[in-house]
Order: structure tokens, then sequence, then C-alpha cells
């Protein structure tokens, strides 16, 4: 993974529809890791705030997500006023496995 690369987990804390097995150990993975991650608690309710933070996570160049459908997350950020990047990289952990996301999230390659 390049030095530059934004990784952001979120922990779908209100919706609860993403697996709470899936969500814990992709957490526990990236903790174990020495990968440097944020976590947020719910993109949806911060979307909903408008909260200043999306713009500087939409700003990343290089950006990870672990979160819901890719749609649903760019979505959000658009929403909020802050669209992502055309190469921000969602993983859905509604759908994905914790090993594919964690692989992708970790990988060296940028």
């Amino acid at each position: 993974m390049s030095p530059s690369t934004t990784i952001l987990y979120c922990r779908c804390a209100y919706a609860q529809v993403v697996p709470s097995g899936v969500k814990n150990e992709v957490l526990g993975k990236l903790c174990e890791s020495s990968a440097s991650f944020e976590t947020v608690s719910d993109l949806c309710e911060m979307a909903a705030h408008r909260d200043p933070r999306l713009k500087a996570i939409a700003s990343c160049s290089s950006l990870r997500i672990a979160a819901c459908y890719p749609r649903a997350v760019r979505g959000l950020f658009q929403q909020a006023g802050s669209p992502l990047p055309e190469n921000a990289e969602i993983l859905n952990m509604r759908t994905q496995t914790t090993a594919e996301i964690t692989d992708a999230l970790l990988r060296t390659d940028s």
C-alpha cells in the first residue's frame, strides 16, 4: 500500500445492515496490521449532517473505504456535497468476505 493511501472503515452503527461478524473481523484485521486507518461510526449519519470531515476524506488522492454498497457510499458523499474521486475503491462489507475486504484494503500496490 502506498504511504499516501487513506483507509476508511465505517462501523455502520445505526442501520445495522452489515453483518456484525464481518465488521468485527475486518476491524480486527486492520488493528492487527501496521496500516494507518480512520474509523467512523456511520457514513450515513455523517452525510445526513453534512459532516465537514467528508470533504477532507473525499479530497484524499488514494482512498479505500470499507462500508457497504459502492453506489450508496458514492451517493452519500455526493449528497453531502463532497463527491468521491473516481479512483476511490469501495469494499462492500454486506456482500464481500472478510478476506476479500482486508486483502484489498491492505494490499501494497496503489
